[in-house]
């Protein structure tokens, strides 16, 4: 896309021709899925990654080499504009950066307090509420509600260890992931290309960097250390987070509110696949209801959504 084509995407008064605002074919919302799909395993090896790092550099020092390795990565291949962007564009970014750096620091510190299953089922809690919130057809609480039937069931097995401070760093994480859900759109809808997500990840490196160095310490003097972040960084970050910009340029928040849910399904697919971990019943009954209410979101979406839904 070049310069031009950009500008003009980047005017939320001018009418939407790709975005989550405007029409969608069959096989536009079909490659916004596969988008998501990519996402979610993308984040899933990333997290193998991180778990390497968990020991020697903590949670929070692992959130900010995932940030900042990923800004600058993101920031080197975008080269975004820094002048000509209104104050609404300016607000967008920002806004994304803060809910980008809020999302992964307490979801990390969620996980260091609760088990896995449990706390990726609270934090889902928040596209879940924001897809209806957003619905414009009754199906939607539909496909909402059985998408989170299918969530709990993977993670209810640890919810008996839960602590109140670990519940409240989930649903924390899950009100960001909402908040994140809303900007990225927003900041797809006014940036051209990945310009405002690349801005937007320059805020959030810069506000994880000080409690991540404190965390991290002499493990940020280590190559090796270093390099397993810039891994974490792409895997877990710079792609996916590129890849929801794109699918939310072709999809209404709420359907991929809704796809959000297949995360964890990913991670349980995951486990089966390289780790052997056997699927009961109640795992595939769940991975089966998630994967019905995704599809059910994306075959229900509207063809085409006003433009006020992505850029207001």
């Amino acid at each position: 896309m070049d310069r031009t084509a950009g500008q003009a995407q980047s005017d939320p008064s001018a009418p939407a021709t790709d975005g989550g605002a405007g029409a969608t074919s069959g096989a536009g919302r079909a490659g916004a899925v596969g988008l998501v799909c990519a996402s979610a395993l993308s984040l899933q090896f990333g997290a193998a990654v991180a778990a390497l790092l968990f020991p020697v550099a903590g949670a929070l020092g692992t959130v900010a080499m995932r940030l900042v390795f990923a800004a600058i990565i993101m920031l080197a291949l975008c080269r975004p504009r820094l002048r000509g962007h209104p104050r609404g564009d300016w607000a967008a970014a920002v806004g994304l950066g803060v809910a980008l750096g809020g999302m992964n620091s307490l979801f990390y510190q969620a996980i260091n307090r609760i088990p896995l299953g449990p706390a990726v089922t609270l934090e889902l809690l928040g596209p879940l509420v924001l897809s209806v919130i957003s619905a414009r057809r009754a199906l939607s609480f539909l496909w909402a509600g059985l998408a989170l039937a299918g969530v709990y069931l993977l993670g209810s097995s640890g919810f008996e260890e839960l602590d109140f401070l670990g519940v409240g760093f989930a649903l924390a994480a899950g009100a960001t992931w909402a908040a994140y859900i809303v900007l990225n759109a927003r900041v797809g809808a006014r940036f051209p290309k990945a310009d405002g997500l690349a801005l937007a990840m320059g805020v959030a490196g810069l506000l994880s960097l000080p409690a991540g160095l404190v965390s991290a310490g002499d493990a940020l003097l280590d190559p090796r250390i270093l390099a397993l972040g810039a891994a974490v960084a792409v895997l877990s970050s710079g792609l996916p987070y590129t890849l929801d910009l794109l699918a939310l340029r072709r999809l209404p928040k709420a359907t991929f509110a809704v796809l959000m849910s297949l995360m964890p399904v990913a991670a349980t697919a995951a486990g089966f696949l390289v780790l052997r971990q056997r699927l009961g019943p109640v795992e595939l009954l769940a991975v089966a209801l998630v994967i019905v209410a995704s599809v059910g979101a994306v075959r229900t979406t509207p063809g085409r959504q006003p433009a006020a839904e992505v850029a207001p």
